[in-house]
C-alpha cells in the first residue's frame, strides 16, 4: 500500500452539503465588500463637498471594515468545510501494509472509530532491552574509538527468528531510551531492519545480536558449563585421567548462549556441561561428547 492511497470512503452527502453552503456564503460576503468598497469610493469625493455628512462616509467606512472581516470569517468557514468533506476520504498516512478492516460497508462510525491500522514494515523497528553493563560497554567502546580518532563504525546487528533462522538482511542501531528503567535495569534500544519481503511483521519476537568487540582467539565455552558460588564463577574441568577438577574463571562478554573466558581456563581443556549437580572435585567421571556443542 502506498502513501495515499484509498482506504475507506464516508458518506460524503452530508459534509458535500456543508461545503457548498460555505461556498455561498464566501459569493455572499464577497458581493457585501464590493459594494462597501464602492459606496466608500463614490462617498469620499461627495463627503468632501459637502454632498454627504462625514457621518455617511464614517458608516460606508465601517461598513467596509466590516465586509473584509466577514469575508475572511467566510472564507475560513470554507476551508473547514473544504477539510471536513476531504477526510470523508480516509488515505493511507505512510507506505506500509494495512490489516484486517475493523469497519465494513454500512457501518456507523465516528471520530472516535478505529477502521484499521497501517504499519510500514521496509525498514521495520525493532525495539531491544539491553543491559546496563551491556550499554556501558559497548558506550564505552565507542568513545574510546573516538577519542584514538578511529571511526565510529555502527554495530553490525543480526536477528535471531523464532525459528532459530537467522535473518538474511543485517540492521543498525537507530535511536536509545533516555533512561534506564529502575524495575528491570535496562535501557531500550531501537534498530531498524531492512524488510523488502514483508517477512517480518508487527508483534513478532526475535533475538537481536550485535557485534560490539572483537576478541582475537577467544576462548569460549557453554553458559550452562558456569555456576555461580557466592558470586565468585566456576567450572569442573576434567583432566587427562578422567578425574574432576573445580576452577575459578573470570567471565567475559556473552556471545550467544556462550561465554567469553578471559582467565582460568586453558585452550583443549575439556569442562562438564551436563550433570554439574552431580560432580564433586577429585571425581573420576565418564567422559561424553556434549548434544549440539563442542564443549565436552
Amino acid at each position: 500500500m502506498k502513501e495515499g492511497e484509498l482506504l475507506f470512503e464516508i458518506d460524503p452527502r452530508q459534509y458535500q452539503a456543508a461545503y457548498d453552503e460555505a461556498r455561498g456564503q464566501v459569493d455572499r460576503a464577497q458581493a457585501i465588500l464590493v459594494k462597501a468598497q464602492q459606496d466608500v469610493k463614490r462617498y469620499t469625493p461627495l463627503a468632501a463637498e459637502g454632498a454627504v455628512s462625514q457621518m455617511e462616509l464614517d458608516t460606508a467606512v465601517q461598513a467596509r471594515s466590516a465586509g473584509a472581516a466577514q469575508l475572511e470569517s467566510a472564507r475560513a468557514a470554507l476551508e473547514n468545510a473544504r477539510l471536513e468533506l476531504e477526510w470523508t476520504k480516509v488515505r493511507s498516512p505512510i507506505d506500509g501494509i494495512a490489516e484486517i478492516a475493523h469497519a465494513q460497508v454500512g457501518n456507523l462510525v465516528s471520530t472516535q472509530t478505529l477502521l484499521t491500522e497501517v504499519s510500514q514494515l521496509d525498514p521495520i523497528k525493532v525495539s531491544v532491552q539491553v543491559s546496563e553493563l551491556d550499554y556501558l560497554r559497548f558506550a564505552k567502546r565507542q568513545q574510546e574509538a573516538q577519542a584514538s580518532g578511529q571511526p565510529r563504525e555502527p554495530a553490525a546487528l543480526s536477528l535471531v527468528l523464532a525459528d532459530g533462522s537467522t535473518y538474511s538482511e543485517p540492521g543498525r542501531f537507530d535511536v536509545a531510551g533516555l533512561g534506564v528503567a529502575a524495575t528491570t535495569g535496562t535501557i531500550e534500544l531501537q534498530a531498524l531492519f531492512p524488510n523488502p519481503g514483508s517477512l517480518l511483521r508487527p508483534g513478532q519476537f526475535a533475538k537481536v545480536r550485535a557485534a560490539t568487540d572483537r576478541l582475537e582467539n577467544a576462548l569460549v565455552i557453554p553458559q550452562r558449563a558456569v555456576t555461580d558460588l557466592q558470586g565468585l564463577s566456576q567450572v569442573a574441568v576434567v583432566g587427562p585421567d578422567d578425574k574432576v577438577a573445580i576452577k575459578r574463571v573470570k567471565l567475559g562478554p556473552r556471545s550467544g548462549s556462550d561465554y567469553v573466558i578471559l582467565e582460568g581456563l586453558e585452550p583443549g581443556e575439556r569442562v562438564v556441561v551436563e550433570g554439574l549437580q552431580k560432580v564433586r572435585n577429585g571425581m573420576t567421571v565418564k567422559v561424553e561428547p556434549a548434544t549440539g556443542t563442542a564443549g565436552k
